[in-house]
C-alpha cells in the first residue's frame, strides 16, 4: 500500500506544480517573505518595539552602501531612528495577518450566506438584496466610515489598542459578498444533482446535505477567491494606512510604514517608503501569481491527461 507522500509524489498537483516555473518562484520567495515576517524576533537585527534600541538621533539614515550609512542599519532608518529591515520584517508581518484574518472572515460570512441562500429558497431574496446594497458600497468608502466612527468614541491613542483586529473587520465585513455571489451560484448548480437528491430521499436534515454534502463540492472557487482575496486585503490595509486610517506609526505595517516616509521622499530620504514598497508589491505580486495558478489547476475545462 502506497503511503501519503508516495501518493503525492505522484499527484497531478505536484506535477501541475513542479512544471510551472512561475507557481514554484512565487511560491518560494512566498515562503522566504513569511518566514522572514513570523521569524522576525529571531532575524531582525533591531526591535521596532523596544524603545531602548531606538535612538531619535538615528533617524534617516541612508542604506549602509551610501557614504553616509551605518552598517548597523543595512537598509537605512526611518524618521523615528528605526531601521528599515527590522521594521519592515514586524511590518510585513501584521500586513499578512491583517490579510489572512480579513479573508477568513470574509470567506466565513460569504460562504454562510452563499450556503443558505442557494438552498433555502425563502432566504435567497433577502440575503442577495443585501448582498446588492454592500456591493453598492466601495470598500474604502465603508472602511472609512467604520475607522473615523471608531477613532472619534474611543480616541486616537485607544485606536491604536485595537488597529489591527478593527481592519481585520472592517475588511472583512466590506468584501464577503464575493464570497456569498459564487458559493450561491455553486450551490444553485450543485442542489440539482443525483446525490442530494438521494441524500433527501433517504431523510437527511437540510444542515447535514448543505454542511456535509454540498458545501465539499463548492471550496474549489472559495480557494481561487481567496488567494486572491488576500492580496486584496494587503492592500487595502496599504491603502487605509496612506489615508491616516490604518495602523498607527508605533505598530507598522507595510502601509504605514509607506505612509510615514512619503512625506520624506522628496527630502532625499527615499528609501523609508520606496523599500516597503518594493516588498509590498513583491508580496501582492507572488500571491496573486500563485493564485493564478490554483485558478487554472483547478479549472475543469484544462486538460489534466
Amino acid at each position: 500500500m502506497r503511503s501519503r507522500w508516495q501518493r503525492f509524489r505522484e499527484s497531478y498537483f505536484l506535477y501541475s506544480f513542479l512544471r510551472d516555473p512561475v507557481a514554484y518562484v512565487s511560491f518560494a520567495i512566498l515562503v522566504i517573505l513569511v518566514i522572514g515576517a513570523f521569524g522576525a524576533p529571531i532575524i531582525a537585527p533591531h526591535n521596532p518595539y523596544d524603545p531602548t534600541t531606538i535612538d531619535i538621533l538615528d533617524s534617516e539614515l541612508p542604506p549602509f552602501w551610501s557614504p553616509e550609512g551605518d552598517a548597523r542599519f543595512l537598509l537605512g532608518t526611518d524618521d523615528m531612528g528605526r531601521g528599515m529591515l527590522s521594521t519592515m520584517l514586524y511590518g510585513m508581518r501584521i500586513s499578512i495577518l491583517i490579510g489572512v484574518g480579513a479573508v477568513a472572515l470574509q470567506a466565513f460570512l460569504g460562504v454562510l450566506v452563499g450556503l443558505l441562500s442557494g438552498y433555502i429558497k425563502k432566504l435567497d431574496t433577502v440575503m442577495m438584496r443585501i448582498a446588492d446594497v454592500q456591493l453598492s458600497f466601495s470598500t474604502y468608502m465603508i472602511a472609512i466610515f467604520i475607522g473615523a466612527t471608531f477613532q472619534t468614541m474611543f480616541g486616537v491613542a485607544n485606536y491604536e489598542k485595537i488597529a489591527a483586529p478593527l481592519l481585520i473587520l472592517i475588511i472583512g465585513l466590506a468584501e464577503w459578498p464575493q464570497y456569498a455571489r459564487t458559493v450561491r451560484a455553486s450551490v444553485l448548480a450543485e442542489r440539482k444533482k443525483e446525490y442530494v437528491e438521494a441524500a433527501r430521499i433517504i431523510g437527511l436534515s437540510k444542515t447535514r446535505i448543505m454542511w456535509r454534502h454540498i458545501l465539499p463540492n463548492t471550496l474549489s472557487p472559495v480557494l481561487v477567491i481567496s488567494t486572491v482575496q488576500v492580496a486584496n486585503a494587503i492592500m487595502s490595509e496599504a491603502a487605509l494606512s496612506f489615508l491616516g486610517l490604518g495602523m498607527p506609526q508605533s505598530q507598522p505595517s507595510l502601509g504605514s510604514l509607506i505612509t510615514a516616509g512619503f512625506e520624506y521622499i522628496f527630502s532625499g530620504s527615499w528609501w523609508i517608503t520606496i523599500f516597503p514598497g518594493i516588498v509590498l508589491v513583491v508580496l501582492v505580486l507572488v500571491i496573486n501569481l500563485l493564485g493564478d495558478w490554483v485558478r487554472d489547476y483547478l479549472n475543469p475545462k484544462l486538460y489534466k491527461g
